[in-house]
């Protein structure tokens, strides 16, 4: 009996690791920006404490996700060709480029940042074109409202973070590397809203002529304002550059303003109409709410666009938005500290679970 406790606990550990989610570097993410947000405004220690948090969470999802393509190759490198799964690899590259963002401003570490900046444009190239290419040759495929989701806007999120951290390096960085950074801070931010054009008309046409279950509103959906929102941010650092010393960028200043207001526009326009369908969901509906490592793609939107709005008031001149930016900041805190207490609670009941079946 024993020998089967022992047993069925190590295909427990081992189910575990095979089906970790694609998706969870999600937590690098939201931990990250929320320690971005909290430092901007003034809260700086405890911006701090998350981005040491963050090095530890970044550096354990890498071993876990370094033993799973070890030990389950298949199940790794499959998930990258379904439809459901696949888009959940471009958090590794949105939280490689968000934790390079945190060196650079949080602990002045260039070299570091610029270290992280290179290793996500290596992982975009990579991610971008196998897991485009995978979809594309695919034999059997999934009906519209079965394959597209909210977490396909990763891939946005993906580039925009990229070119986030290459325009804080190029704000820092001397000729020749200076011009080169922010033309290709330029181009990421350009084909990043390209890419949500084409995929949020899809979501779009998926929500309003496709039956809509309350299943179908997995937390990724936060992304359609987060991409948006992750834009701005990306938009507002062009600003900055070519206000600071950027002739190029300069004479593209009315067009880097004008995009960047589309942006934020388009991301705050969403904000409500994503509350009232969790409201339906969980209201109306009363849909369980429980952990699921998704979550963290529903925290991550509500500290970029408290991030992309304090950013934007700055660079605009507007000066009435900070208000608005403290808001999200304290929404987004909220929202990571219940989901973070989830996670633990799951890590902890299966800790227990495996003691109690080791001792049995």
């Amino acid at each position: 009996m024993r020998r089967r406790e022992h047993s069925s606990d190590g295909v427990r550990r081992a189910q575990g690791l095979a089906g970790l989610s694609p998706a969870y570097f999600g937590l690098v993410m939201a931990t990250g920006i929320v320690s971005l947000a909290a430092s901007m405004m003034a809260y700086r220690g405890l911006g701090l404490a998350l981005f040491y948090l963050n090095i530890v969470q970044y550096a354990a999802l890498w071993v876990l996700y370094g033993a799973r393509a070890w030990r389950y190759p298949r199940r790794f490198f499959g998930d990258m060709g379904v439809h459901a799964t696949g888009p959940g690899y471009f958090t590794v590259v949105a939280a490689t480029g968000i934790l390079a963002s945190q060196f650079i401003l949080l602990e002045g570490g260039v070299v570091i940042g610029a270290g992280l900046f290179l290793l996500s444009a290596l992982l975009w190239v990579v991610l971008t074109y196998a897991i485009f290419i995978a979809l594309t040759v695919k034999r059997r495929k999934p009906h519209l409202d079965k394959g597209i989701g909210g977490g396909w806007l990763l891939a946005v999120v993906a580039t925009q973070a990229v070119c986030v951290s290459a325009a804080l390096l190029a704000a820092r960085t001397g000729q020749p590397f200076r011009i080169e950074l922010n033309l290709a801070a330029l181009t990421l931010w350009l084909w990043g809203g390209m890419l949500y054009i084409w995929m949020i008309s899809l979501i779009f046409y998926r929500y309003m002529f496709f039956r809509f279950a309350p299943r179908d509103l997995a937390p990724p959906y936060w992304i359609d304002m987060g991409a948006m929102a992750i834009s701005t941010l990306a938009g507002a650092l062009l600003i900055t550059n070519a206000i600071d010393d950027a002739p190029y960028l300069a004479s593209l200043l009315p067009f880097l303003k004008g995009i960047t207001m589309l942006y934020w526009a388009t991301g705050t326009w969403w904000i409500p109409m994503l509350v009232l369908l969790e409201v339906w969901r969980y209201g109306y509906v009363r849909t369980r709410i429980e952990y699921d490592p998704l979550l963290w793609g529903a925290v991550f939107p509500l500290g970029m666009y408290a991030v992309c709005t304090w950013q934007m008031d700055a660079v605009m001149g507007f000066g009435f938005l900070a208000g608005l930016s403290h808001a999200f900041l304290w929404a987004a805190l909220v929202a990571w500290i219940v989901t973070f207490a989830g996670m633990m609670h799951v890590l902890f009941r299966g800790l227990v679970r495996r003691r109690r079946g080791s001792s049995a």
